[in-house]
């Protein structure tokens, strides 16, 4: 009984030594796609597509200080009072309707850009992977400790710009 033991163990341990290692890359996806001249560039680009938007939400804001300010003065009629009351309660729903769907439209956006860049971003990394023979890549977001060697995000930013060039 003893000596088949000993055989499994051997054939066990020498097993293990004709296995290949496997390799691992790592990468902070987050990191890759938030650095690429397109993400970049989208930025850019969603900020001053909605400026305007953003300046109305500023101008109203405004005109409903002023509103509070002529209110709290207290030198205005009943019937003015009531006015202000009014057209500051309209310019507060018109504020927050404006401001909820200006929100809605820059997350979609947003999400939108973020998706499609991730696909791409996951497409580079196998691509990378496959160059370097890699096993595995694993995103350093759920990883606790790596040694810096592994990590191929600046490789995988590169990458991606050479792939998908800014236009």
């Amino acid at each position: 009984m003893k000596r088949i033991v000993t055989v499994l163990a051997i054939a066990l341990a020498t097993a293990g030594i004709g296995a290949a290692q496997t390799k691992v890359g790592i990468v902070n996806l987050q990191k890759a796609i938030g650095e690429t001249a397109e993400i970049k560039k989208a930025i850019i680009d969603v900020t001053t597509r909605y400026k305007p938007r953003q300046q109305e939400l500023e101008k109203l804001q405004a005109d409903l200080q002023s509103i509070q300010q002529q209110m709290a003065g207290g030198k205005l009629s009943p019937a003015a009072e009531q006015q202000l009351r009014s057209e500051g309660q309209f310019k507060e729903r018109q504020l927050q309707r404006k401001d909820q769907d200006l929100r809605d439209d820059v997350d979609k956006e947003r999400n939108d850009i973020i998706t499609h860049a991730g696909q791409r971003m996951q497409q580079v990394v196998q691509k990378i992977a496959d160059e370097r023979g890699l096993d595995v890549v694993i995103d350093s977001s759920n990883t606790v400790f790596f040694k810096a060697g592994l990590d191929i995000t600046e490789v995988a930013v590169a990458a991606y710009d050479n792939a998908y060039p800014v236009k």
